[in-house]
């Protein structure tokens, strides 16, 4: 019995390893999969410009989904995005509209050009949207009224993935490729593997890789080499 079907007629095998191959997931609005811990995200999102505070700030850990729901938010608000440090004019677009500034912890960023920034949204009616991986009474702010500005916004808890959450994901990962996968070996896969959704996207992409270059099914055997060099051993029994 076949672990995967393979719906594409121009995969045939004995396929070299495509070069340079890119895939294009579909990272809509509609191809957005809802669990528990992605509700709240989702509904902030969702109930743009009526926000509770016109700063909110979606905090998770790497591979939770941030990226995908701030690029929705961004499709859907037409936001800019900016880099609120010394000399740039994030204070100008933010003043403009809306304004998107992803990954705050990990960027970095000017105390006084970010407290501006928050300020050009309240005084002028615009929106910010920040992401990070860290809360932001965790951030290294040193200025008492940055911190203070922070305090009043909207914080949004993304937790990590459960296993319900990553099988969806894994699913849709495959469709998106013109890939059926059998379930027994999702679960396989989900049971061994990083708990994000960064790792399902490797995970599936080296997978189809893999088979195409070597010309056969995805097989458990398959699964097991690719979590194998991606450091994800056999859980305890």
């Amino acid at each position: 019995m076949n672990d995967v079907k393979n719906a594409d007629p121009k995969r045939k095998a004995g396929e070299q390893l495509p070069l340079a191959f890119s895939h294009d997931a579909a990272s809509g609005r509609d191809d957005l999969l809802i669990s528990e811990r992605l509700a709240a995200a989702v509904s902030i999102v969702d109930a743009w410009p009526n926000w509770p505070s016109p700063v909110v700030i979606l905090a998770g850990p790497v591979g939770s989904g941030k990226s995908h729901l701030a690029g929705i938010w961004k499709e859907h608000s037409g936001a800019e995005i900016i880099h609120p440090k010394v000399g740039s004019d994030a204070a100008v677009a933010a003043a403009n509209g809306p304004v998107l500034f992803e990954d705050a912890d990990r960027f970095g960023f000017d105390d006084n050009t970010l407290f501006h920034v928050i300020n050009s949204v309240r005084e002028n009616g615009t929106s910010l949207l920040m992401t990070s991986r860290l809360w932001p009474m965790s951030w290294p702010v040193s200025l008492p009224d940055l911190r203070s500005r922070l305090k009043a916004a909207t914080v949004v808890e993304i937790g990590e993935p459960d296993e319900a959450l990553l099988s969806q994901v894994i699913v849709k990962l495959f469709a998106d490729r013109q890939l059926y996968i059998d379930d027994k070996l999702v679960l396989y896969i989900v049971n061994r593997m990083e708990r994000s959704l960064n790792a399902a996207q490797t995970i599936v992409e080296r997978l189809d890789r893999l088979a195409l270059s070597r010309g056969t099914k995805i097989t458990r055997t398959l699964a097991a080499e690719v979590l194998n060099e991606l450091g994800n051993s056999e859980p305890a029994d």
